[in-house]
């Protein structure tokens, strides 16, 4: 099966330059033929196959307004087609109710505000020891914080909004087979305990947003204090995102660590099903459940 691992890259000045470039042309391909197929929409026309918005790509880059687009990789171009198509083909599936779960709205236009990332499949990206190579881009410095179990057939570069820059790898894994222990264990959330097993063991979450509250409405006051568009505001953004990244990292690697724990203690696991969505509109609860993550 197919899995993500992510790692932290550190680019040069310069390349944060380039790969701002490849962000802004990747939403602007995305945004451009979404207002394209709209358009055909309107006119009662079909919306067309990623191939046929492939040709017109290529012939938008030959015109003046859009010819800035030849600068950087045409592979994360092609790729922003795949990634509306694949949206499209959510969005009809789950009109037509033959994709489970909840209703998968229609692709939206991105906002330069919207996660950066683009996307290169295996003939535009190399890797070595230290570094991973990006067409047009060049040497990205990686931490390789564990070994890659196969070679990537894709890799998306990706800055957040703490300006933090990674690289998700896909890969091809084989689910590793657990011994059959017998053990089977209930787990019951609650508020004050995160988890209660059913062997009595209590669990008990770091709640990283209650610890860091008090320093992140600072944060957020110092922030609304700003003028929109300069410089110290854009600092004061970052300065608050910082804290949001680090709540969520936090989080993630405590659920992360528990849950792999769990599923090789134990051969059957029984949860409680919660309407949690519904829990989080309780303005007395929402917070306590949202840092304890029960909905990751």
């Amino acid at each position: 099966m197919k899995a993500r691992y992510q790692y932290r890259i550190y680019p040069t000045d310069q390349q944060k330059k380039l790969l701002s470039q490849l962000f802004g042309c990747v939403r602007v391909v995305w945004n451009d033929t979404l207002a394209y197929c709209q358009e055909l929409y309107r006119q009662g026309e079909k919306k067309p196959k990623y191939t046929e918005l492939s040709k017109r790509l290529t012939q938008v880059k030959k015109t003046e307004e859009r010819r800035w687009l030849t600068e950087v990789s045409s592979i994360p171009l092609q790729q922003s087609l795949r990634d509306l198509e694949t949206a499209y083909s959510n969005f009809f599936a789950s009109c037509k109710g033959e994709r489970k779960g909840k209703k998968v709205k229609p692709p939206k236009f991105k906002k330069r505000k919207s996660k950066q990332s683009a996307r290169f499949t295996d003939n535009g990206f190399t890797i070595n020891q230290h570094h991973v190579t990006l067409t047009k881009i060049g040497d990205l410095r990686i931490v390789w914080s564990r070994p890659l179990p196969s070679e990537p057939s894709s890799v998306t570069v990706i800055k957040d909004a703490a300006a933090r820059y990674f690289l998700s790898f896909v890969v091809e894994i084989r689910p590793e087979t657990l011994p059959d222990n017998k053990q089977t264990v209930g787990i019951d959330l609650g508020i004050a305990t995160f988890a209660t097993l059913s062997t009595g063991e209590k669990l008990d979450a770091p709640k990283p947003l209650k610890k860091r509250l008090k320093r992140l409405r600072k944060a957020q006051k110092n922030l609304s204090r700003k003028q929109k568009g300069s410089k110290r505001r854009e600092k004061a953004r970052k300065r608050v995102a910082k804290i949001h990244a680090k709540i969520k990292d936090t989080r993630t690697d405590f659920l992360h660590k528990l849950s792999t724990r769990v599923v090789r203690e134990n051969q059957t696991i029984i949860l409680e099903d919660l309407n949690t969505s519904g829990m989080v509109k309780n303005r007395k609860l929402s917070r306590a459940i949202s840092d304890l993550g029960w909905r990751s």
